[in-house]
């Protein structure tokens, strides 16, 4: 989905672009951040239910789902990278919603800290006290963020075709990292570091920041060459969906632990 033909975008904005083109770029866009926020919405009731009722929460939590439910999704993201060759609507379809879902069962670890009004400290001896007003505040700074990074995105003239290869290759660089810094303490080889933990967050929030803006050009000009191709944008609105749901996860992620250690 990434390899787009700029030039042929280019030149489609330039001026050969009608109302019916603008009319069908803004449906396009609108499908993309619709089917975003309902997989968010989704998250949400997903977390409240996985977090406050007891029956459901101790097979989220504490149970052997708990590992499915963690791992899940990079390993779906990371498997469809491998062996989904030819994307249709329905596989991309069903990945979003997987992720979706099982990211939504995962946070409901935040609801029932928060529904219990419990403290926590991290392995790297971060403590963090959780509560609903504490969750709904980190909301809403991402979402107010993740707005003005996807407009600046949609509006801006440069090119941020490096910016976004070199944000891609970052947050790859971070998750092999974060997987190091997982197993590496397991040995007695390093202890965990509340320093790295920061690091680790915060590069994955910021990074994402950027790519936010980075997808948002990309859908823009896909919908160019992709015009008139149902299937191909159907592909390109989950996968851009999708794309949108883990940066907003992300940048969630480290603007709640940020705030969480504050209380």
């Amino acid at each position: 989905m990434n390899d787009f033909n700029f030039a042929q975008a280019g030149r489609a904005s330039a001026g050969t672009m009608d109302a019916s083109v603008d009319a069908g770029l803004r449906s396009f866009m609108l499908g993309v951040y619709n089917k975003l926020a309902l997989g968010i919405a989704l998250a949400g009731i997903l977390a409240l239910i996985a977090g406050t009722v007891e029956p459901v929460r101790n097979i989220v939590l504490f149970s052997p789902l708990a590992f499915v439910i963690a791992f899940g999704p990079p390993a779906l993201i990371i498997g469809s990278m491998f062996f989904m060759k030819n994307p249709s609507p329905v596989a991309t379809g069903f990945i979003y919603w997987a992720v979706v879902t099982l990211i939504g069962l995962s946070f409901g670890y935040y609801m029932y800290m928060a529904s219990e009004s419990m403290s926590m400290s991290t392995l790297g001896g971060i403590k963090q006290s959780f509560n609903f007003a504490t969750i709904t505040k980190a909301f809403l700074i991402t979402a107010t963020s993740f707005a003005a990074l996807s407009l600046w995105g949609y509006t801006t003239k440069r090119d941020l075709t490096a910016l976004g290869t070199f944000a891609i290759m970052g947050l790859w660089a971070l998750f092999a990292v974060s997987i190091v810094y997982m197993i590496l303490p397991m040995t007695g080889l390093i202890e965990h570091s509340g320093g790295m933990e920061w690091m680790i967050s915060g590069g994955f929030a910021l990074l994402s920041a950027v790519l936010v803006a980075w997808e948002t050009q990309q859908l823009k000009h896909g919908y160019y060459q992709f015009a008139g191709d149902q299937r191909g944008l159907a592909v390109m609105t989950n996968w851009g969906a999708l794309n949108f749901f883990i940066m907003f996860v992300n940048m969630f992620r480290f603007v709640l632990m940020l705030l969480a250690s504050r209380e």
